[in-house]
């Protein structure tokens, strides 16, 4: 038993608690003293670096816009919007299709320049065999000539149309393309010496105005003849054996139906490989790397073009 209740054993002579265990009213409200401890006194304010003056710029270079800005990174501005150098005169932006039709640009030029340069070639050719006594008495005389000449027109249509190779890289293709321009301007020349001088340069002439004006309907029309390459090769067919008919069948009324039908033909072919050639909106395209190619093309549109006129104005004539 405890004496004292409020007391503990042993705890009598340390004062202990007063009567009821816990101190009257509880320990002081607050606990810590108001306001808390008093704030540390740290340490004085650092003085800090100067500012520093950065590098002065250097001549000649502009400073690059910063990040965030509108703009591409690296152009007039940062990212968002296109900078200054991306916009068109127009204002309107320009990106891959400008630099596609940059390149078809040059591929046409580049095209024309080479489909003249064998045009000019193959007149020379006419025109020698058509006025120069010599050259058609020479002839006459080596009249085997005409055949080593298809050979060879053979041969380098075959090569420049199954290697790919071949006509893609430079300087082969110029060299398989000029040795078949020469072939092909001789026989032209041969074909030509033996037709009236005033028939061959009227069939230049309607041929070369029916070259531009198809040239020109090609530029400037919706209708895409891309498409109409099967029905062209249909056609084909059906011409090569009329004038396999027409080789053993002598009648002017049929050479001139063969010669017609021939002509309209080409024509369409011209118009065709002048689409394939300008690309665009049209569903076929030849590819830029092709240059020899399209230029051959057009090349044997416009050759077959003047020979189908040539033998309608010499057969109206006969």
């Amino acid at each position: 038993m405890w004496q004292n209740p409020g007391v503990y054993p042993g705890d009598q002579n340390q004062g202990g608690y007063p009567q009821g265990g816990y101190p009257q009213g509880g320990y002081p409200q607050g606990g810590y003293p108001q306001g808390g401890y008093p704030p540390p006194g740290g340490y004085p304010p650092q003085a800090g670096y100067p500012a520093q003056g950065g590098y002065p710029p250097q001549p000649g270079y502009a400073p690059q816009p910063g990040y965030g800005a509108p703009g591409y990174a690296g152009e007039a501005g940062g990212y968002g919007q296109p900078g200054v150098s991306d916009l068109g005169e127009d204002g309107s932006v320009k990106g891959f299709d400008f630099n596609d039709q940059s390149i078809r640009r040059s591929f046409v030029r580049k095209v024309y320049s080479i489909l003249m340069c064998q045009l000019l070639v193959t007149m020379a050719f006419i025109t020698l065999f058509t006025y120069h006594e010599g050259s058609k008495l020479w002839f006459r005389e080596h009249s085997y000539m005409m055949f080593v000449a298809l050979a060879v027109v053979i041969v380098c249509l075959i090569v420049m149309a199954c290697c790919g190779n071949v006509r893609r890289q430079a300087p082969m293709n110029f060299i398989f393309l000029g040795i078949f321009t020469l072939a092909e301007s001789f026989l032209l020349g041969a074909v030509s010496s033996t037709r009236a001088p005033e028939a061959v340069m009227m069939a230049v002439g309607v041929t070369a105005a029916v070259c531009l004006a198809l040239t020109i309907f090609a530029l400037q029309t919706k209708w895409d003849f891309t498409m109409m390459g099967g029905f062209l090769v249909c056609a084909t067919v059906v011409l090569l054996l009329l004038g396999i008919v027409a080789m053993f069948v002598r009648n002017n009324t049929l050479q001139l139906v063969y010669a017609s039908i021939g002509a309209l033909i080409f024509s369409m072919y011209l118009v065709y490989d002048t689409q394939l050639m300008m690309g665009g909106k049209h569903k076929y395209s030849i590819s830029p790397e092709e240059y020899i190619f399209a230029a051959l093309n057009l090349y044997l549109d416009i050759i077959n073009i003047f020979m189908y006129i040539l033998t309608i104005i010499s057969a109206s004539r006969d």
